[in-house]
């Protein structure tokens, strides 16, 4: 019988569950809305308990959890995430292993996403690999010479947070951050500075409120053919694509793989990324560096905790 595995991947707005084997399978999950700290780690272990009593009551073998930083993965601490209100300092490891026992590892998502990309997406095969979550925020996590590179203080990969203008959209607190360029917050900010602009256009977000023009409305007009809307996609693209040429020049990677809005959106938002990552990158990182969408695409939040709980059953670094 193969071993079981048990993923939890704890979001800003919901908590996944699943359980699956190696190599990575997912034979059943459930989720739910994230909340409070407690209240939502024993909503995690009371569906871990009912998705092994369903295979039969079989112990897993390994826990993996992910989770948005900044965390100190090392003490299996989440620390304070700007998306997670209330979950400061949390042993989110200690708590579940507590009552699930098993050995349990826990990184950041993007480091997550990297190495779930690396081992079975876009980042099979590539010795130096960057994965950028490009969703309601922007980071990246970072596989070098085939292995997770977290930096002295587990902050690498932080892209989001590099300043591209001194003017701009505001994320991570500060106007001009490439996350206020470009990240699904980002886009909505975007959006709502052209409002007026939608209806001289006959543009199908014009009869939008500010709080209905999110990321996800500009995305489907987008994908419907609306001209403002691919415009705007756009835009975020060449502000995705300033911050992917500061990975090329410092990192050099062979492949950078873009999650989040890049999968449904595909060419909309990557052709003007890599037209501007190759304008702004040394031309020597930049024609080397393949910019390609996820591969694991929605799946991702499940398939990078059981990653997480395969390289522990591995005893993987």
């Amino acid at each position: 019988m193969k071993p079981l595995l048990l993923g939890l991947d704890i979001g800003g707005t919901k908590t996944a569950v699943a359980l699956g084997h190696s190599p990575v399978e997912v034979l059943a999950r459930e989720e739910f809305p994230t909340g409070a700290p407690q209240p939502t780690l024993n909503r995690a272990v009371a569906a871990a308990r009912r998705l092994l009593a369903a295979r039969g009551g079989q112990s897993p073998a390994a826990v993996g959890v992910a989770c948005g930083g900044p965390l100190d993965a090392e003490k299996g601490v989440i620390l304070s995430p700007p998306n997670l209100p209330g979950w400061s300092d949390v042993p989110v490891v200690e708590l579940v292993t507590r009552v699930i026992p098993a050995p349990a590892r826990l990184e950041n998502d993007a480091n997550a996403g990297a190495l779930a990309e690396h081992r079975y997406g876009a980042g099979r095969g590539v010795r130096d690999f960057v994965f950028v979550t490009f969703g309601t925020g922007l980071g990246a996590g970072l596989v070098l010479g085939g292995r997770l590179h977290r930096g002295a203080s587990g902050m690498a990969g932080e892209i989001g947070h590099v300043r591209l203008a001194p003017d701009g959209p505001f994320a991570h607190g500060k106007h001009g951050s490439a996350e206020g360029f470009a990240s699904g917050a980002g886009l909505a900010q975007i959006a709502r500075r052209c409002h007026d602009e939608a209806g001289g256009r006959g543009s199908s977000l014009a009869g939008l409120g500010p709080e209905e023009l999110t990321a996800r409305a500009v995305v489907r007009a987008a994908l419907d053919g609306d001209e403002l809307a691919g415009e705007l996609v756009a835009e975020c693209g060449r502000g995705l694509g300033r911050a992917l040429a500061v990975l090329a020049d410092l990192v050099n990677p062979e492949v950078i793989a873009v999650g989040g809005l890049a999968v449904p959106l595909g060419d909309l938002v990557l052709i003007p990324a890599r037209r501007e990552m190759l304008a702004e990158a040394l031309p020597e990182a930049g024609c080397v560096c393949r910019v390609v969408p996820a591969q694991l695409g929605e799946g991702i939040g499940d398939a990078q905790a059981l990653v997480l709980a395969e390289m522990v059953l591995e005893g993987s670094p």
